[in-house]
């Protein structure tokens, strides 16, 4: 497995090295040495206490989504299907702060990230059917929740398709300026 720096500060990049043969494939999607010689603190992966999975139909959105207070930190992978998966900087004082990257995450690849606490995250599937996990470093807290719109100008996402279905509580989010106000 190879662990490399994404543009945005503290994202990672895991790329696992499948074996494949005439029965299929095989790989590992995680390595708690490696993750934890790259972040550069022993024992940080034990500190994933949660894992979900979410599926959606192509074209869906969701996002953009973060946690406040001391944020959250998530390893996300794409287990079936494809996604195009966004990640915006909302952490004051970051070199990156306000800027986004995104990444093709899926099925043949394995590709995956960490995602640091102070970044927003969302997706958009795109293949007829996509399962992303997600593996989070504490439980949910509905009071800590950020959100940004998905097609908020000001942050300016190119989603590689006409946005499918997104969320009430999705469309109704506020804008990037309402999240400063709320950074501040």
């Amino acid at each position: 497995m190879r662990i490399e720096q994404a543009r945005l500060a503290g994202v990672a990049v895991l790329t696992p090295e499948p074996f494949r043969d005439d029965r299929g494939l095989f790989t590992r999607t995680f390595d708690a040495n490696l993750f934890d010689e790259w972040i550069g603190v022993p024992g940080t992966s034990a500190s994933f206490v949660q894992d979900s999975q979410s599926r959606s139909a192509k074209a869906v959105i969701r996002g953009m989504h973060g946690r406040g207070g001391r944020g959250e930190a998530k390893l996300v992978r794409c287990a079936h299907g494809a996604v195009l998966d966004v990640l915006v900087d909302a952490r004051p004082g970051s070199p990156t702060f306000g800027e986004h990257e995104a990444f093709t995450l899926d099925d043949n690849a394995f590709r995956h990230l960490y995602v640091p606490p102070g970044l927003l995250h969302g997706f958009q599937a795109l293949t007829d059917t996509a399962d992303v996990c997600y593996r989070i470093d504490r439980p949910h807290d509905a009071s800590e929740d950020l959100a940004v719109r998905y097609d908020d100008p000001d942050v300016g996402i190119d989603w590689p398709l006409p946005a499918g279905v997104v969320s009430a509580r999705d469309s109704a989010a506020g804008s990037w300026a309402d999240l400063l106000t709320r950074l501040r």
